[in-house]
């Protein structure tokens, strides 16, 4: 059964109740409650909330709480934008139902957050570091004689697609792990992939 909306709920789109259920709504997803986010999500929704403020915060979670744990996380997130679109209420409530279980008992991590948040950091430190010599663009013969490009290998033309030892960041900031997968979800195939890159450019080294 569909429920429709009752506005004698307590709730107020632009005042404390707003902020505080949309944090118990996000909490909940973070907690791993499928319950609960449930719960919060179809008050909201329920006290006259826009459900497309429910689907804007799903996709930032899929991205930023769960991430690579679960790549799917994102897509079915996006698509739930797209089936309410589509629909209209009230059945678009059946697709928000389904993502919020789905993204609430998805593995989780903040790794590919907190490696953004890394990298902006670095940046506004060090703004002005070069692009290494040999990954930089020659279009032009005097670039090629400056040495841009000089020492670049295509990964494609190498077994495994990939070129064992070869430096992408800039020297002042060589080996620098931005990223750091979590052992949690798809993640685990992420970190053994990485760990075998890293062992072949120690090999080549």
């Amino acid at each position: 059964e569909i429920l429709s909306h009752d506005h004698s709920m307590v709730y107020d789109r632009n005042g404390d109740e707003h902020y505080q259920q949309a944090s118990a709504f996000i909490k909940s997803l973070r907690g791993s409650d499928a319950d609960a986010a449930l719960y919060w999500g179809f008050r909201m929704i329920e006290s006259g909330e826009d459900p497309r403020f429910i689907i804007r915060r799903l996709v930032i979670f899929a991205s930023e709480d769960i991430g690579n744990a679960d790549p799917r996380a994102l897509q079915l997130a996006v698509a739930t934008l797209s089936a309410y679109e589509m629909v209209g209420l009230p059945e678009g409530k059946i697709p928000i139902a389904q993502c919020i279980t789905y993204l609430a008992t998805a593995p989780k991590s903040n790794a590919s957050y907190v490696a953004m948040n890394a990298v902006n950091s670095e940046i506004l430190k060090n703004p002005r570091i070069e692009v290494p010599m040999h990954l930089k663009n020659a279009p032009t013969d005097l670039m090629k004689n400056l040495g841009c490009g000089e020492g670049y290998q295509y990964p494609h033309d190498h077994e495994g697609g990939h070129v064992a030892g070869v430096d992408y960041l800039p020297k002042e900031i060589k080996g620098r792990p931005f990223y750091r997968p979590s052992s949690r979800g798809y993640e685990k195939t992420i970190n053994e992939r990485l760990e075998f890159l890293k062992g072949n450019s120690k090999l080549s080294k």
